[in-house]
Formats: C-alpha cells, structure tokens, sequence
C-alpha cells in the first residue's frame, strides 16, 4: 500500500463517514442506487431520497418491475431525470440477462445505460472490495490538487492523467474503505472553495497546498453563455381541484414526466387552454426563473379556474386531470411539484 493511500486510510479512520445509509449494507444494489444518486447531487439532499427510494423499491428485482411513473415518482426535485431512466432500464436488463443482479465485471457494468467507468468502479469496489479505482468529481479534485494538474479535468489528456494517478494511489487492501476515504475527503476537507488544508492528511505532500494553488486548481470550465427560454405554464383547474396534466415525450428536458400544459407566451395561452378545456378568465400567477445546467427557463404560470373537461382530453393515456391526493404517485419536475403544492385555493 503505497503513502497516499495510507495516510488517507489513517485519517478516515478518525474522521470519514461511516453511517450513510447505503453502507449499512453495502450491497451491490444500494451502492449503484447511490452513486447514481450523487451524480450532480450533494450526499446531505441525497440521503432522504436514498432513504424512500429503498423503501419503496428495495432491490433490484422490484425497481425493474416498478411502473416508470413509480420510479420518477421518487425521483422528482434531483433532477437530471435521465439519470432515473437509466438507472430503470439497467435494472430490467439485469433481470433479463445477468439473473437479476448486477454483474461483477467492469465491462458488462459499463455496458448499462448509465453506468460509467468511475461508476462500475465504485459499485465492485465497495460492494465487492475489487480493486478498481474511481474518478468521480470529488476524486478529480483531490489528485489535481494533490499532483498539481492544470488543465480543465473534463478534457480528455487531463483526464487520462487522473485516472493513472487514481489507479496508482487505489490499494488492493481495504479498497471498499479507500473509494469512500477519498470521496470523503472531497466532499468534507479538499472542498470546491476555501479548502480546509490544515485538516487534510496530504497537506505536507499536497502541490496545491505548497504552491498556493488551491484556490485555481482544478482549472475551472471554459466559460459559455447561458441561452435563456420563455414560456407560460397553463394551471387548468376543474370545480373539483383537480388539475390537467400532460406527460411529456422521451426527448427533452423532463422527458416522461408529467407536467402542466405550454404555451409560448401569455398571449398564445388562451388559445392554447381553450383546445384543451372549457375556460373562464385567465389569473397570472408569480413568475419565475428554473436553471438548467445548459440553459434558463422563464415561467410564466397562468391559472384557469372553473375548467370543465373535454372529453376529447380526458381520454387521452398522455393527459389527466388529476386531485391533490395523486400527486404523489407522479413523477413531476420539482418546479411543477412546488407551483402545485402553493396554488392558492379555488375561487368560488
């Protein structure tokens, strides 16, 4: 076991996280589920959602059979629902061509929808104690500053250096404790800004730390402008509270979830509600702004009260109207989920 390795191991001991939920067990289902989980996501707003996902859907075997509404259901407000689709279809094709497990070799892991190299290293890693490495966000940011690497980490040349540098440092002894150690030390000492130095085990061997470069190590993305959109969100409502909803297509930002009926601005939303329901007056609602990570969308949500359903419509597998009470079942996008939840009541 090389020094790096060592001292990381020494200090988590003391100091690393010993009780997220998905290590207790750490099964080859709870480590996916997680790592998937954390992609783009921070370990605080991921455990509660860990936590009612397996609730819901505790192995392999029942997240494969599950409805996709049910899945995406449990996925609303983390986002990147991609992510979420994936990790259902890898689930069906295990169950069709590994005997309803997931496989315990690299390739066939990363033949998974989802599942990339640091992925399938993590999951035989910690599920299995293999000795595969990792590069995962937290991982690129502790070896940059450790060998001080310049370089945006996402180009290929950079990356390729990562990887041997984390394939390097990776022990065959303890590796399920290495692979959490070092993202740990990401996640709590070696941070994006204002990295705590003075409590990492490497600052005496640290380039950053000895150079001063750990406030412009890793080198920051090439900066580009965000394109912003605009549209209106239609909130038709019944006398009964129940709300149209609309289940979007398989491309695209929400792609499968259901969300409100759109119209391009608040001139074209008359038109737009009236070929889906009888309505009264339209009632503006607050404005606001969701960010993507390619782009801004301006909402702009107007509220039809007293729409009376078309037939047309209703019998439709894309569009139902449904009460407060179902929400829950759904898989809606977060913004939709909250503009849902503060709509004020029904005028008489």
């Amino acid at each position: 076991m090389n020094v790096f390795a060592r001292e990381l191991l020494r200090w988590y001991d003391h100091h690393g996280r010993k009780d997220l939920p998905w290590q207790h067990p750490r099964d080859a289902y709870r480590v996916w589920l997680s790592e998937i989980m954390l992609q783009q996501t921070q370990v605080v707003t991921v455990i509660g959602y860990f936590q009612r996902f397996v609730d819901t859907l505790p192995t392999l075997a029942s997240l494969a059979s599950a409805h996709e509404d049910t899945v995406l259901a449990l996925w609303s407000g983390l986002g990147y629902y991609r992510r979420a689709r994936f990790l259902h279809r890898a689930a069906q094709l295990c169950v069709e061509r590994h005997g309803g497990q997931l496989p315990r070799d690299l390739d066939a892991l990363m033949a998974l929808p989802g599942i990339g190299r640091s992925t399938a290293g993590a999951i035989l890693a910690q599920a299995h104690g293999m000795r595969f490495p990792i590069l995962d966000g937290n991982v690129k940011r502790v070896l940059t500053r450790y060998h001080g690497i310049a370089g945006y980490p996402g180009e290929s040349a950079v990356e390729k250096q990562l990887w041997r540098h984390a394939d390097e440092h990776t022990p065959a002894e303890r590796t399920a404790d290495y692979t959490q150690a070092i993202m740990d030390l990401g996640a709590t000492v070696c941070v994006r800004t204002k990295p705590l130095c003075l409590l990492c085990p490497h600052a005496a061997t640290c380039v950053a730390h000895r150079d001063g470069l750990t406030a412009t190590l890793p080198t920051a993305k090439p900066g580009k402008k965000i394109p912003t959109r605009s549209l209106a969100m239609l909130l038709l409502r019944d006398t009964h509270g129940r709300v149209l909803l609309e289940k979007r297509g398989p491309q695209g930002v929400w792609s499968g979830l259901w969300s409100l009926p759109e119209a391009d601005d608040a001139d074209a939303a008359g038109a737009v509600a009236s070929g889906l329901a009888r309505v009264r007056e339209a009632d503006p609602l607050p404005a606001f702004t969701h960010v993507f990570s390619h782009y801004r969308l301006d909402v702009s949500p107007i509220l039809f009260d007293h729409a009376a359903p078309l037939a047309a419509v209703a019998d439709r597998d894309d569009r139902r109207w449904c009460g407060r009470e179902e929400l829950a079942s759904l898989g809606l996008p977060a913004p939709v989920r909250t503009l849902l939840a503060n709509l004020p009541e029904i005028s008489p």
